[in-house]
């Protein structure tokens, strides 16, 4: 089953990001290949929701690490092989003996180029071939079965008499009474294994960008608890896009399922909320997480509700799309789906009574969803004590805020309980803009006067 997540998750998390902006898929981005990098692409794009199978991927990641894997190709011979294997036209097959252009391709334009670029492909791939004959040799991959079995499935294909020439010469130029015999080789009658050599070969571009990722900024491998426990352990988790972040520890589980986060403008609840999303993207397509270390069920989906638009083309306010938003997770947790659920200001586009009951009704409600996580932030902490009692399962924590004189100072470092911090006319105040209007108030109230004067 596919994990469930959509694309108001991805944007509210920075996934992706926008173009040319740093985002969650840009800090492990460090591919040497194109291929590499749509391989990477696919995983941020689709995460998993099978145990084994995000175990898998893990370990895998984390063998690579461990044994400080290199990608050791020559990245430039990448692109000349795809163009070459992209062309399978039969009239552009190369055959021994040809002695002129005209023979060597015909009924094609700009032929004498055509020849020398299926001249580089061949070369390129049997260069490939034989550094990848080499890095199967110095790395064995046995703690990771399906890398393994990839592996001696590659090796099974090289050690063939066809191939097995190939890997033993020496790199580089080819005599002309092999081109045209590798060439019927790569792109016709063995054109799948080539395909799946080069696979392999961005799949390990991939793994060792991951491992060096993680060995620079010190992630951690999350690991997954058993199907039969449910919860969420978190140690030291910070968001990786933020400079000089403040880790924060979390556990959720039987008996605690529901956070209620409280805290003033500024506090950093938002930004504790996309920490965690992230965290729980990332244990879920597999990949190492920001943080000390990491248990998690694994879940059936994952939805966010952050930075929740209005959509003017359809009519639809800022509130109906609350509403909707809720909904949408409502008929998922209705279906006894397992989800991990995050609700930013539940219900700030309506007023204060309709936020206030909406949000006592839909936390309530929520809170019989044992098998999913929620962690919900809002300004209406009068609600906190009534859930408090109506929702046994629910922990209450906020981001404090300290005054030294009249000037906050965040901590961003999470404490129990509720807060009732409410700084928001301070800020005002500080920033001199109810004096700016009165001032201009004044000066047109003195410009009245005058001209009243001189008539």
């Amino acid at each position: 089953m596919a994990f469930i997540i959509d694309s108001q998750t991805i944007s509210d998390l920075g996934i992706f990001g926008k173009p040319g902006a740093e985002s969650v898929y840009s800090i492990f981005n460090r591919t040497c290949t194109s291929g590499g990098a749509a391989i990477l692409e696919e995983m941020f794009s689709y995460p998993l929701s099978n145990k084994a199978a995000i175990d898998e991927r893990i370990k895998i990641f984390g063998q690579f690490e461990k044994l400080n894997v290199a990608f050791s190709f020559s990245t430039d011979l990448f692109g000349l092989a795809e163009q070459y294997l992209n062309n399978t036209d039969q009239r552009t097959r190369l055959t021994h003996g040809q002695q002129t252009i005209g023979k060597k391709i015909v009924n094609l334009i700009n032929a004498d180029t055509e020849y020398k670029n299926l001249i580089k492909g061949v070369v390129a791939v049997r260069d490939i071939i034989s550094e990848l004959w080499q890095f199967l040799n110095r790395y064995s991959f046995d703690q990771c079965r399906s890398l393994a079995a990839d592996r001696e499935a590659i090796l099974a294909i090289l050690n063939e008499a066809t191939f097995r020439e190939m890997v033993e010469q020496k790199k580089g130029h080819l005599p002309d009474e092999l081109l045209a015999s590798y060439d019927a080789v790569f792109r016709f009658k063995r054109r799948p294994a080539v395909r799946q050599m080069l696979q392999f070969i961005y799949r390990a571009d991939v793994f060792v960008a991951v491992a060096k990722t993680v060995k620079e900024r010190k992630f951690c491998f999350p690991v997954t608890m058993p199907d039969s426990e449910s919860g969420l352990k978190i140690k030291d988790v910070y968001h990786l896009l933020v400079d000089n972040a403040v880790p924060n520890s979390i556990v959720l589980g039987p008996g605690k399922n529901m956070v209620f986060l409280t805290g003033a403008n500024m506090a950093g609840k938002s930004t504790f909320m996309k920490t965690l999303g992230i965290a729980m993207f990332l244990a879920h397509a597999g990949f190492p997480v920001p943080a000390s270390s990491m248990e998690f069920s694994v879940m059936d989906g994952l939805f966010t509700t952050i930075n929740l638009a209005d959509n003017l083309a359809s009519g639809t306010s800022h509130f109906y799309a609350e509403v909707l938003r809720v909904k949408k997770v409502a008929k998922e947790l209705s279906s006894s789906k397992k989800m991990f659920v995050i609700f930013d200001e539940l219900f700030r586009g309506t007023n204060v009574k309709d936020a206030y009951e909406a949000t006592v009704a839909i936390i309530s409600a929520f809170a019989t969803k044992k098998n999913s996580m929620f962690i919900i932030s809002t300004h209406i902490i009068e609600a906190g004590e009534v859930l408090k009692q109506k929702c046994p399962d629910m922990q209450c924590i906020y981001l404090p805020t300290i005054m030294e004189g009249n000037m906050p100072r965040y901590t961003y470092q999470l404490q129990e309980g509720i807060t009732n911090d409410r700084h928001g006319m301070i800020i005002i105040q500080n920033e001199g803009i109810l004096k700016i209007l009165n001032s201009r108030k004044t000066q047109q109230h003195e410009l009245y006067s005058r001209h009243a004067n001189i008539g």
